[in-house]
């Protein structure tokens, strides 16, 4: 059963995917309208700006970041080993993430799927059915005929097998 479980958590994963697809697409028109209405705005905002101004901010910030780097080549490599073991406590964590969110979607796409076949529906009433069991006295009756026939004695069958098959072939011919 688990190597199903692993076959279905894939397909569960792209059906999860795919609903959330839909419903960020149904979101589409309405940031369409958005940006239709603000860029006006922005578009004045670009032209009135000073592109000199800017510039000369521009090289400014990458002349303090000139001189700022350190030159000491023993002091790079050790902050290069930190950021190279920070890097992979990094990976490791967003790995542990994408698990978690594959899971996650691979559940919604699960519910998903079950509310496109329409088995949620099936599933409380299944619940309903536990919670309150029908009760047939047809079924009680059928349960206590059933050791009066187990204490009967051992009969022989095979001239009723005859009979039954006669009488079949009978019905079925008139």
């Amino acid at each position: 059963m688990a190597i199903i479980d692993e076959l279905r958590t894939p397909l569960y994963f792209a059906a999860g995917t795919a609903d959330l697809a839909v419903q960020q697409a149904k979101k589409v028109p309405g940031l369409i309208e958005q940006i239709a209405a603000e860029a006006p705005g922005r578009i004045e905002a670009v032209k009135n700006t000073d592109t000199k101004a800017v510039q000369e901010k521009a090289q400014a910030r990458f002349a303090e970041f000139v001189g700022g780097l350190d030159t000491d080549l023993k002091k790079l490599g050790e902050q290069a080993q930190d950021l190279a073991l920070r890097g992979v406590g990094v990976a490791a964590e967003y790995a542990v993430k994408a698990r978690e969110k594959y899971e996650e979607l691979a559940a919604h796409g699960e519910e998903a799927v079950k509310a496109w076949r329409g088995e949620v529906a099936e599933e409380i009433v299944e619940i309903a059915v536990v919670v309150e069991p029908e009760t047939e006295p047809e079924a009680k009756t059928a349960v206590a005929e059933e050791p009066a026939a187990e204490k009967a004695p051992a009969r022989k069958t095979t001239a009723r097998k005859t009979s039954t098959k006669k009488a079949a072939a009978e019905s079925v011919e008139g």
